[in-house]
């Protein structure tokens, strides 16, 4: 675990070349097939030296969500532990690891019917607007989030209308069905929490990555993924920092160095909410680690 640009692929990569280790990511964006350059997602020389599970398994067009993360990774784990090797799971979506060990409460899934409307209401009303229907229907659910949350305010909203019941009524019934699902888990996980020792030094790597992915395509990459007509900004894999500043670029909604500007800053952003999650995270077994 650790937060991006601070190495964790290269570690993943060599402890998979000393010991019987077999690579999983943690990461949502790398699950999105054609979101390679601004996911920083491992190119195939790196992938034949020490294959990564769960990437380029899902369209973008198509939402991912955590209990997606969760059946899919126990499934890799249980492959791995049969074969009489050792999963390590690899990244920085520190909701995926909290849903693997905690489980999550029996959500509903939404109908396409549910989410289009709700997605069509939004683009008419605004997410604000939505927030406040929110506040509504559950305000313990919207004092949690942000009104300027897309994707947690159009769950919240799709569980009420497909199930008749709030967010935070799903929960308090959770906590003896997460128990259960706990049971699921193949193997004990540790967790290993990779720690920048100079945090302005990882700011300055940010920037450099970011820049880095712009000059080796990154616009273009965006230019092909809206060439396909049937993805918009309101999807999770185009919300992705980085891509969401870019698209926005590529709509004229800003000039280019301020979306250089903007991406640098959400991917600091990330950082910080990375670094916060490690904080408060149980049982870790911190590394300091020196960036280059």
């Amino acid at each position: 675990m650790g937060p991006t640009a601070c190495g964790k692929t290269a570690a993943a990569v060599q402890l998979a070349q000393q010991f019987p280790f077999e690579i999983i990511s943690v990461d949502s964006a790398l699950v999105y097939r054609g979101l390679d350059i601004g996911s920083g997602k491992p190119d195939a020389a790196t992938q034949t030296i020490a294959p990564h599970r769960l990437i380029d398994i899902r369209d973008p067009a198509e939402p991912y969500s955590a209990s997606d993360f969760r059946r899919d990774a126990l499934g890799e784990m249980r492959d791995i532990v049969a074969r009489g090797r050792i999963p390590l799971l690899v990244g920085g979506t520190m909701l995926y690891f909290k849903v693997l060990r905690d489980s999550l409460a029996d959500l509903p899934s939404a109908t396409p019917e549910v989410r289009q409307r709700l997605l069509a209401q939004a683009a008419s009303d605004g997410w604000p607007a939505m927030h406040r229907r929110l506040q509504e229907v559950d305000p313990v659910a919207a004092q949690r989030i942000h009104p300027n949350d897309p994707q947690r305010l159009q769950r919240a909203l799709e569980v009420y209308e497909v199930s008749g019941r709030t967010l935070t009524e799903l929960h308090a019934a959770g906590p003896m069905l997460q128990s259960r699902q706990r049971d699921d888990l193949p193997c004990e996980l540790i967790f290993l929490g990779m720690q920048p020792v100079d945090r302005g030094r990882l700011h300055d790597l940010i920037a450099h990555r970011f820049r880095t992915m712009l000059d080796t395509g990154l616009v273009d990459e965006v230019v092909a993924l809206r060439g396909r007509g049937d993805l918009h900004q309101d999807l999770p894999s185009i919300r992705s920092v980085g891509y969401r500043q870019v698209w926005e670029y590529l709509d004229g909604r800003c000039d280019y160095p301020t979306m250089v500007e903007r991406g640098i800053a959400a991917t600091r952003q990330l950082a910080k909410r990375q670094l916060t999650w490690l904080r408060g995270w149980e049982e870790m077994q911190e590394f300091p680690c020196q960036l280059d």
